[in-house]
């Protein structure tokens, strides 16, 4: 039986526990899979406390991505290069930690191509599309509130270099544009143009849309939504906790529809 939970402050919001649910139920395997409010203050103490129980593995979500790396026995090497994992799984050893943000980014752009890529913010989020798209363009653009943040950002990239520019900085030309900033941060961005013919993907899905989802697709451009996102790391995780090979697609096409019909409430 898979036992999982998704950890984070705030989490009551989550999606996770629907999309997780049915995944096992179209599986056909026994599953538990709840959402634990848990911060970094907590985190410590949750991983003693539930030491000796049989979990099978954590999606965590803010503030957690970073936090984590410091408790696992072995970590996937991509992500340790991008300092950022969102999935734990229990193994003899230990636990082991991955970025599936990184995959799904991956999976979602494999089929684009860009020549002109801008990220909003610097997180762990912002860190997985900079690792998921390492090498497909030479340069990429991130806007930042903080530019400390910005020589972490750069040890996450092996073939591409990046630029910094402050959060005003003008959209319009972009054939990419990576908003994984929180709530109401990316309201301040630009774009300076009645038209953009490039494609955004948004990494919140609740509320929905942005603001910045409806300048740019009043300007005509194409959007990912945070739900795609949320959906694609699902897959992955759901496969590493149920150690199954499933259809991606089928699979994604049945959780988009129970995603959308939870946010439709």
């Amino acid at each position: 039986m898979i036992k999982a939970a998704v950890l984070g402050s705030p989490i009551s919001h989550s999606l996770s526990p629907l999309l997780h649910h049915r995944a096992y139920e179209i599986l056909g395997i026994p599953a538990s899979y709840d959402a634990i409010l848990c911060d970094e203050g907590d985190f410590p103490d949750f991983l003693k406390k539930i030491a000796d129980q049989n979990w099978t593995g954590f999606s965590l979500t803010m503030p957690l991505k970073e936090v984590a790396i410091s408790y696992l026995s072995e970590i996937d090497p991509a992500s340790a290069k991008i300092d950022s994992i969102n999935t734990l799984v229990q193994q003899p050893t230990g636990w082991f930690g991955i970025s599936t943000d990184r995959l799904a980014f991956a999976n979602l752009l494999k089929d684009y191509n860009f020549s002109n890529v801008a990220i909003i913010g610097g997180g762990g989020t912002a860190r997985a599309a900079l690792g998921a798209l390492d090498g497909k363009c030479g340069e990429m653009d991130i806007l930042l509130r903080n530019p400390d943040r910005a020589e972490k950002l750069s040890s996450c990239l092996t073939s591409s270099r990046i630029n910094i520019f402050d959060m005003k900085h003008d959209l319009a030309k972009y054939d990419l544009v990576i908003a994984t900033v929180p709530m109401g941060v990316s309201d301040m961005v630009t774009i300076d143009a009645s038209s953009v013919s490039g494609l955004l993907l948004e990494a919140l899905y609740r509320p929905w849309p942005t603001k910045l989802v409806e300048r740019w697709e009043i300007a005509g451009g194409n959007v990912i939504s945070g739900l795609d996102l949320l959906v694609e790391q699902a897959l992955f995780q759901i496969e590493l906790f149920s150690k199954v090979k499933f259809d991606f697609d089928a699979m994604r096409m049945e959780l988009l529809q129970v995603g959308h019909r939870a946010l439709a409430l």
